[in-house]
């Protein structure tokens, strides 16, 4: 695969509800090492334009390419065989649960003997977590116990380790502190660093200018455009979100 051909296309998307188009005609692209900023008020369409990424959705119309290759995908089983995993809002965690058994829940490890390897698991979850978050040291407690960075950072190791390539974040740093924000933000460096691609739906213009390179703006299920962070500022961006327009200079 040469440099050039993205992750991801989504390539003329539209899908509509009860003959109101949701998503009309929207071309989308991600490329390995990337972070694209999802932007528009709610009902802007971008939720679902991902959703039809993450196989929640079906498109009406258009094309998803993986690498340059078209593909299928009609469910979230689908989009994983495509490495490409979801991590929502409310995280999907079992609070009663300890991150390795989070973390292999429903593909837990048996040894030869037909039992939980439960040692094999915690043991591959601190190799993961050492990779991405260093500092975490909670691995005998159920998560309902760990702030929501260390949470965030369970439902993010259990996508990497199961090989994603591909990772659609819906605003993950919402409703955490600053520090929690900061170390959320260190996990994206570092998926970043290890050659994923991430669409970030997200609402603060503050985080899409400090986590994105790009930023793709919709409104009333169009796509405003696309622009290169470091050419706007946050105000181009708003304005696209409220007017939409795509700035002068980045047209």
């Amino acid at each position: 695969m040469n440099k050039g051909t993205p992750l991801v296309e989504m390539r003329d998307i539209s899908i509509a509800f009860g003959g109101i188009k949701a998503v009309d005609h929207v071309s989308v692209d991600l490329h390995p090492g990337e972070v694209v900023g999802l932007l528009g008020h709610n009902g802007a369409g971008k939720s679902t334009l991902i959703k039809c990424l993450s196989g929640a959705y079906h498109a009406d119309s258009g094309q998803i390419l993986i690498n340059g290759q078209a593909v299928s995908i009609n469910s979230p089983r689908d989009a994983r065989a495509q490495n490409i995993e979801t991590i929502y809002q409310t995280l999907a965690l079992a609070d009663n649960l300890t991150a390795a058994q989070n973390l292999f829940l429903g593909r837990e490890l048996v040894s030869s003997r037909g039992f939980l390897d439960e040692s094999t698991m915690e043991a591959e979850t601190r190799k993961i977590m050492g990779r991405l978050n260093p500092n975490f040291r909670k691995f005998n407690v159920p998560v309902s116990a760990l702030s929501g960075g260390q949470r965030q950072s369970v439902a993010i190791a259990r996508a990497v380790y199961f090989n994603a390539k591909i990772l659609i974040m819906d605003e993950p740093t919402a409703a955490l502190g600053p520090q929690e924000t900061q170390m959320v933000s260190e996990l994206i460096q570092e998926l970043k660093a290890q050659g994923l691609g991430i669409f970030l739906i997200e609402h603060d213009i503050h985080n899409v200018m400090k986590l994105c390179d790009r930023a793709s703006v919709m409104k009333n299920g169009q796509l405003v455009g696309t622009v290169d962070v470091n050419q706007v500022t946050d105000e181009d961006i708003l304005s696209m979100i409220i007017l939409g327009k795509k700035p002068a200079k980045a047209a």
